[in-house]
């Protein structure tokens, strides 16, 4: 088995689940391919944890006693030192409306259980490529919006916006086709690196995050305008 590249390796991983067989599973699985696992099999023990340590990513279960994954994705995405800290969602369930939910609060990725463990860390790289900072491009300014590609940061008239990996990734793609009309499959190619079953509603989902994060108006747009029929369109930062 091919080892990992070696800018994940010691990548830190937290999984919570409440399946301590497949937390074992998973932990001797990622731990042989140099990653640093820890798990927890109960919400509120994962969130002390998270408190406690930062991770690299976040594998997070659905389907859980007490406090499902949802809730605790909220409370993730609603705590500042953990708002940006990427997330992979697990579930025993394949609902599309499973999917929306874990998107529109603030999930990167969805993987269905159950899964091959090459598939769980190809996703895993997949995410962690879309958050590397890029070395050489300088800090963007379009009108009231700045870009730190280097850091990976975005402000609005000085107001830091806490973007999630995937949001951050569709601003850059989008910034960077500024002007052109980019179709839900190029923007789910281009932000999933796979194929996410096509899965127009999660594209939809995501702008409308990133849009409320930017402060822009769907009807009156000043960053991203639909362009029904066919996709997405940067428009400049236009007043």
């Amino acid at each position: 088995m091919s080892e990992p590249p070696a800018e994940h390796a010691r990548t830190r991983v937290l999984i919570i689940d409440d399946d301590e067989d497949l937390n074992e599973l998973l932990s001797e699985y990622l731990g042989k391919l140099g990653f640093a696992v820890a798990t927890a099999s109960h919400p509120e023990q994962g969130l002390r944890a998270l408190a406690a340590s930062l991770p690299d990513i976040l594998i997070l279960d659905v389907m859980m006693p007490a406090l499902d994954g949802f809730a605790v994705c909220r409370k993730v995405r609603e705590t500042a030192a953990t708002s940006s800290l990427p997330i992979l969602m697990l579930t025993a369930r394949g609902d599309v409306m499973d999917r929306i939910v874990g998107l529109e609060l603030g999930a990167d990725d969805y993987l269905p259980k159950p899964f091959e463990p090459r598939e769980l860390v190809a996703r895993i790289q997949a995410i962690l490529r879309r958050g590397a900072p890029a070395q050489a491009e300088p800090v963007l300014h379009i009108g009231k919006l700045e870009i730190s590609w280097a850091a990976r940061e975005a402000s609005v008239e000085g107001r830091l916006l806490e973007l999630t990996t995937a949001e951050f990734e569709l601003l850059g793609l989008l910034v960077r086709n500024s002007g052109r009309v980019l179709t839900r499959d190029r923007i789910l190619d281009a932000t999933r690196g796979m194929d996410w079953e096509s899965y127009d509603r999660s594209i939809d989902v995501l702008v409308s995050r990133l849009r409320h994060k930017l402060g822009d108006d769907s009807k009156r747009p000043r960053f991203i305008k639909t362009v029904w029929g066919k996709g997405y369109c940067f428009i400049g930062g236009k007043a």
